[in-house]
């Protein structure tokens, strides 16, 4: 039996204010790709909006209602939203908890629902430290940067982190995780491997082609257990 996963997002990069090394943002008009300066890989959802004007408006659509809001705004409009029959929720496929109030609201949504199951990755783990206590049903994995991981490391927070190759997260200890089952049904931390469309020449896309010859499954999850959450009411 198929786990469904509903999704919700916002625009990648515009919204994730602590993102360094996947730096990636999608022209709000045509879809054009800007990698950060500091980038060490594309962000996979920045190019799911570069190539699709119906996932990029749906996606900024639900930024350009919730920006502005207020907390309490923000959780009455997004608890309206939900779909009644969902078990597992996936919060940003892209994006990320662009400011402290959302971050809360979406901690209120989750002790407001405790039959659903929230998760979500993320690198603003200063709103996730100064958040209060966490529902037990928001799994949250801190997304490894070199920015970040010192605070990783100093609070001990569950991680993924991005690796090139089979052996390199063997290296570093870690499991790979194909489907989200790490992230939404287990406390270890663990390692993504890389995909997504890479720019050419970059170390990210030689490494994503050698996964590609190689035949290592490196795609995550499955369309036939995703649904999106198009838009927020």
């Amino acid at each position: 039996m198929n786990i469904v996963i509903y999704t919700f997002s916002i625009p990648a990069g515009i919204s994730c204010p602590f993102a360094v090394e996947c730096k990636t943002t999608a022209d709000k008009a045509w879809g054009f790709i800007t990698d950060g300066i500091k980038q060490l890989y594309r962000c996979y959802a920045a190019s799911d909006e570069a190539r699709s004007p119906q996932v990029r408006a749906a996606r900024h659509w639900n930024f350009d209602l919730l920006k502005h809001e207020t907390e309490d705004e923000m959780f009455r409009r997004i608890q309206a939203s939900l779909p009644k029959k969902a078990q597992i929720i996936r919060i940003h496929v892209s994006g990320d908890f662009f400011n402290q109030k959302y971050f809360n609201a979406w901690v209120r949504i989750a002790g407001n629902n405790p039959h659903i199951l929230f998760y979500a990755y993320t690198k603003s783990l200063k709103y996730w430290i100064d958040g209060g206590r966490i529902p037990s049903n928001l799994k949250l994995t801190a997304s490894w940067d070199n920015s970040n991981s010192f605070i990783i490391t100093m609070k001990n927070l569950k991680y993924a982190r991005v690796v090139f190759s089979e052996e390199e997260a063997a290296e570093l200890g870690l499991e790979i995780d194909h489907d989200d089952s790490h992230a939404y049904g287990g406390d270890k931390s663990f390692a993504l491997l890389i995909h997504g469309t890479q720019p050419k020449g970059t170390m990210a896309a030689k490494a994503k082609n050698t996964l590609v010859t190689d035949g290592v499954k490196h795609s995550y999850g499955r369309r036939d257990k995703q649904k999106r959450v198009e838009r927020i009411r």
